[in-house]
């Protein structure tokens, strides 16, 4: 099994001197994570009626002394694994007026959707983690117990610089923006408690871990996903004539 490092200094801090079986559990956290935003960058934008857009995970090895000194083992066993494009909007503007002004209502909406749905997918993969550690702890989880805050405890801290740059173009106001947050917060927290949506995650997160290749590329990761939420449609049928 390959070892898949977030190379982050909170990652890389949890995992020195830590044993095999921890760094079994912080590469299935992180297939977790990264599954998550994938899902919700195909099946969420999907659900949205957005258009489809193309992305790949990268599963990179740690080559490096600075990288290979902070892991036990073998440098060569631990990798980096993450998603790579998948958002509708390429570059962020100055201001979201700034790049709309020149466009029609439904542009601006179409717009405004496509940069809300950005957001809800990279939040959705520390909700993913933060779901995993909940259901193996058997603990309870929901948006209060697990808030945006609480993202930076499940590899979200990049993720959430991320996010709040979209904002800061999007909204002018804190408060607004706070507002704006929790909303798309708790879509992306819907999202991923969705039982299909859940078992699609879990699905590529397996799947990421088996695989030897170094780039899994869209349409592995969407027929991942796909036969995720096939099984999920099967046994539903199964369960309505048992």
């Amino acid at each position: 099994m390959r070892y898949l490092i977030r190379y982050s200094m909170n990652r890389t801090h949890n995992l020195k001197n830590t044993s095999q079986l921890a760094h079994q559990e912080v590469s299935r956290k992180i297939a977790i994570h990264e599954a998550g935003h994938a899902a919700a960058i195909y099946l969420g934008n999907q659900q949205k009626g957005l258009p489809p857009v193309f992305f790949q995970i990268f599963i990179k090895p740690l080559i490096n002394d600075v990288q290979s000194s902070a892991f036990l083992g073998n440098p060569s066993d631990h990798y980096i694994a993450k998603v790579e494009g998948g958002r509708l909007i390429h570059t962020l503007p100055s201001s979201l007026d700034e790049a709309t002004k020149e466009f029609s209502t439904a542009q601006k909406h179409a717009y405004q959707h496509a940069f809300e749905a950005d957001i809800i997918n990279l939040l959705a993969g520390p909700l993913a983690e933060a779901r995993y550690v909940a259901l193996r702890d058997n603990e309870p989880i929901n948006s209060e117990l697990v808030n945006v805050n609480a993202l930076q405890y499940y590899g979200g801290s990049s993720d959430l610089e991320i996010v709040n740059e979209y904002l800061e173009c999007f909204i002018d106001s804190d408060e607004l923006r706070e507002r704006k947050m929790t909303e798309l917060f708790l879509a992306a927290f819907n999202f991923v408690s969705e039982r299909p949506n859940w078992l699609a995650i879990t699905a590529l997160a397996d799947f990421i871990l088996a695989n030897e290749e170094n780039i899994i590329e869209c349409n592995e990761i969407i027929d991942v996903i796909d036969s995720g939420v096939r099984r999920m449609a099967t046994s539903q049928s199964i369960a309505s004539f048992g």
